[in-house]
């Protein structure tokens, strides 16, 4: 089995969500690799010094335990376009360091930035975010993404998004989305106007 791996935001020398992140690790451990151990990755990341200034992503690959801590420079992607691109059999409910599936419908985007992966019948997720959609009053986020990534859990939590079917016959009801992941939240994501989501 591939290994997984977390993405963790680390700005200014500050770790963030790590609770979040260790909720989903420890789950997917158990699951993937049958060990009921808890890992706490508060004990394993250090920030090095030169990491302490700026935007970090710090990509935690693990199986049973923990293989490789890294601290890679952030930029935030410009994402202005969405392509709806349908797969009905993908799996991508751990986080599986082997993305080469989700690469394969990424190169089908097409003049697009970025794609929206519609899996029998519903929209799920981009290629790397989840994706939420505002009608006017409200976010909503699909009810079954491909990966319940740790920003959207956080989000529902905090009751800032809540959950529906969304399909692609149901965008007419949204006037934009938004893509959020671990680094992009309310104040960062990119928000796509509906018109820019391309079928």
């Amino acid at each position: 089995m591939s290994p997984l791996f977390e993405t963790i935001k680390c700005k200014d020398g500050k770790s963030f969500h790590l609770k979040w992140h260790n909720a989903r690790m420890n789950s997917a451990r158990k699951e993937a690799f049958q060990t009921s151990e808890e890992i706490n990755l508060s004990d394993h990341i250090k920030i090095p010094e030169h990491c302490k200034a700026g935007l970090f992503r710090c990509r935690v690959t693990y199986s049973e335990q923990i293989e490789k801590i890294e601290f890679l420079p952030h930029r935030y992607r410009k994402i202005e376009s969405l392509k709806l691109i349908e797969d009905n059999e993908i799996d991508y409910h751990l986080k599986y360091a082997n993305r080469s599936a989700l690469q394969e419908l990424f190169e089908r985007r097409k003049d697009c930035d970025d794609i929206l992966i519609v899996s029998k019948g519903y929209i799920t997720d981009s290629f790397t975010a989840n994706v939420i959609f505002f009608d006017g009053k409200k976010w909503w986020t699909p009810d079954a993404p491909l990966l319940k990534g740790t920003q959207r859990e956080r989000l529902l939590y905090k009751r800032k998004i809540e959950v529906c079917k969304i399909s692609p016959e149901d965008l007419n009801r949204y006037t934009k989305a938004g893509l959020i992941n671990a680094l992009q939240d309310f104040e960062n994501m990119p928000v796509i106007k509906k018109e820019n989501i391309k079928f």
